[in-house]
């Protein structure tokens, strides 16, 4: 039987993305209490020493032509290297696509326990429980694991990040076979998004417009400056993106992406399920909306009832005074 817990840390380009410090700080928190060391996995970057900061004390690396971008059999085959090696009771990773992918087979597997898209974790004894949305976010379920390892993919934001103090994880680089030849998919190109603005899966506060924008005009003259002026990223419902307002990169939702900011604004939104499942569990929601009925109101934190086209401007003014 493992111990411990191993942590997937993703990372764009070799510059780690924020949840592999996010998760890193909740192992170590739940390390207190159930035991064990807290160690990470890299593929397709050799370095990580500097995750010993928020508390690795090991780091396991895994590079080769196969894991230079992401294919789900080799990454299936790197993570069980890693995980014989860490010999882990618990493995947590990212709520990301290729976490999701990669995860799935990796559960079939090993025959282990796997539970998607957690918010929370907590440590019964020594063993840790998640909790995660069901039913497009209408309920909470506790997941508890059986055996002697279980598998978590966590949603980005659901943690704080904190560093420990250590110094530099030990490197362990590992040696996993694969033949590039005999894989079912290659990556022939790939093209990285234009501007600076955070993915939204990532992203801590999130505007999104609805269909109520009226136009791509609208969309960018209202939704693009509010965003901009407190650092978020532009978002949108699935109406919004079907009329043409704004690409489907940026989709909230059940068909888009699942977003877990701290703040999410959203704007001439009336609230189908489906959107509401990709944003829920967002901290602070606030909606602009003319239509005092519109459902999104009830799981809002404030509300404003109005015109958008005339309390977008207003607000983007007052934040770029205030925020300087």
């Amino acid at each position: 039987m493992g111990n411990g817990i191993l942590v997937v840390a993703e990372h764009d380009g070799g510059h780690f993305k924020k949840t592999a410090f996010e998760l890193l700080s909740k192992a170590r928190e739940l390390a207190g209490t159930v035991g064990g060391p807290v160690t990470a996995v890299v593929i397709g970057h050799g370095d990580g020493a500097e995750l010993g900061a928020y508390g690795a004390t090991r780091v396991f690396t895994v590079q080769g032509a196969a894991f230079a971008h992401f294919e789900p059999v080799a990454y299936a085959m790197a993570m069980q290297a890693a995980i014989a090696a860490a010999r882990p009771a618990v493995v947590l990773a990212p709520a990301s696509p290729q976490a999701k992918d990669g995860f799935a087979r990796l559960s079939a597997r090993l025959g282990v326990g796997y539970a998607t898209e957690v918010t929370e974790l907590r440590a019964e004894g020594t063993q840790v429980v998640g909790r995660r949305p069901q039913y497009a976010g209408k309920t909470l379920s506790d997941v508890h694991i059986r055996g002697d390892l279980a598998l978590f993919t966590v949603r980005p934001n659901s943690f704080p990040a904190s560093q420990s103090g250590g110094g530099a994880a030990e490197l362990v680089a590992l040696d996993v076979a694969v033949d590039v030849a005999k894989l079912k998919t290659r990556v022939v190109s790939t093209e990285a998004s234009s501007g600076d603005v955070v993915d939204l899966t990532e992203a801590d506060r999130i505007v999104s417009g609805g269909r109520a924008v009226k136009s791509k005009e609208g969309f960018d003259e209202m939704i693009r400056p509010l965003a901009a002026s407190i650092g978020a990223s532009p978002g949108a419902s699935r109406a919004a993106v079907d009329a043409g307002y704004a690409p489907h990169t940026e989709q909230v939702g059940q068909t888009g992406k699942v977003v877990n900011p701290s703040l999410y604004i959203a704007v001439g939104i009336s609230g189908a399920i489906q959107h509401l499942a990709g944003m829920r569990t967002s901290k602070v929601i606030v909606t602009i909306n003319k239509d005092p009925e519109a459902p999104i109101f009830a799981l809002s934190t404030y509300g404003i009832v109005g015109d958008l086209f005339e309390i977008c401007p207003l607000l983007t003014a007052e934040f770029k005074s205030a925020l300087g």
